[in-house]
């Protein structure tokens, strides 16, 4: 009888140590997902997805794969800021939205994201598929036209191969970026819906 006692008592141990170790290994799988995918700036992320409707495991996605967070960043082709636009592209948005580009700055967070999440939207509108989107949104807009026009490259409005290495690799790494942000966004009660290529 003892022995059965024994025997149950460290059964309920085991499980209660399987548990909470269990639970241990979570919390740390949680803990290096948020480092390695921040959500630094979420007031401006979430201000500006809802303004120009865009999700915000998005608009996190080109942040962290365009400039890692680093508000600072600047690329070889003077691309600059959290979401790297460049000037003209800055200037013609800006001009879109009613902005004077000479009183904001591309290295002020919000106004990087403002203009980002801004662009993103004009060419979901023109395009209506994410990951079309993220290739226009490295390779320039009138390239991805011209690839959708042609049935080497695009077909139904899809892109079925990019022929820029370059932009390849960029698409799969926001898509995988974004697949990230959705589940950290979504165990945050931030987000309801499943990613989708589009």
């Amino acid at each position: 009888m003892k022995q059965a006692i024994k025997r149950s008592v460290a059964a309920i141990i085991l499980v209660a140590l399987a548990i909470a170790s269990g639970f241990g290994i979570q919390q740390l799988y949680y803990a290096i997902q948020n480092k390695n995918y921040p959500t630094a700036y979420s007031e401006y992320v979430d201000k500006y997805s809802e303004q120009y409707n865009v999700p915000k495991d998005v608009i996190y996605a080109v942040i962290k794969v365009e400039s890692n967070f680093r508000y600072n960043a600047e690329s070889y082709k003077s691309a600059r800021g959290l979401m790297q636009i460049m000037p003209g592209t800055y200037e013609w948005m800006c001009q879109r939205e009613g902005m004077d580009p000479e009183a904001h700055s591309l290295d002020d967070p919000e106004t990087n994201i403002k203009i980002g999440t801004c662009y993103l939207a004009y060419l979901y509108n023109e395009f209506e598929i994410w990951d079309t989107v993220f290739a226009a949104y490295n390779a320039g807009h009138g390239i991805v036209r011209k690839w959708l026009s042609d049935e080497q490259y695009g077909k139904d409005g899809h892109l079925t191969d990019i022929p820029y290495p370059e932009t390849s690799a960029y698409v799969k790494k926001i898509s995988n970026a974004r697949q990230m942000y959705a589940k950290i966004l979504q165990r945050r009660g931030e987000m309801t819906e499943t990613v989708t290529a589009n």
